[in-house]
């Protein structure tokens, strides 16, 4: 398996991917909506996505960093905002090696850290990514405004 960053060419699978993240929260599959925002996304270099791919070329996973601020400490943080790794693929150590990719471009990027948010019914991930050395903020709360 290959971890590397997204190419143009890999809208297609990337599309029904990142489709399969969003219905498993809860949202209606829309595989179109998901390649224009993928594809604005890799046009305007938003944010940095990479995927692992097998022998053969197909996308198995990815895993989706938005780049923001701390101010506070004053300097970079990434946001690991989408990781997700087909059904049929997981127990393959993907997102294991998807979330060490990540690291990679904290560091080199001279970012001070990388956050991210489950939600608590995400049992896998709750289990992940404290094996992975993230570790849970209790001390903060999370507040979400929406324009609904």
């Amino acid at each position: 398996m290959n971890i590397r960053e997204v190419y143009s060419n890999d809208l297609e699978q990337l599309a029904v991917l990142f489709d399969g993240y969003r219905v498993f929260y809860r949202k209606p599959s829309n595989i179109d909506a998901a390649k224009r925002f993928l594809t604005e996304r890799i046009q305007h270099k938003d944010s940095v996505i990479f995927v692992c791919e097998n022998e053969t070329n197909q996308l198995l996973g990815f895993v989706q960093l938005y780049p923001l601020f701390s101010s506070t400490r004053m300097q970079k943080l990434w946001l690991l905002n989408d990781l997700f790794v087909s059904p049929e693929s997981r127990g393959l150590g993907i997102s294991v090696q998807l979330i060490e990719r990540a690291k990679k471009l904290v560091q080199d990027s001279k970012a001070c850290g990388m956050f991210l948010e489950t939600e608590k019914s995400n049992h896998i991930g709750n289990s992940l990514y404290p094996k992975t050395g993230f570790e849970l903020n209790e001390g903060a709360n999370y507040y979400e405004w929406t324009t609904k």
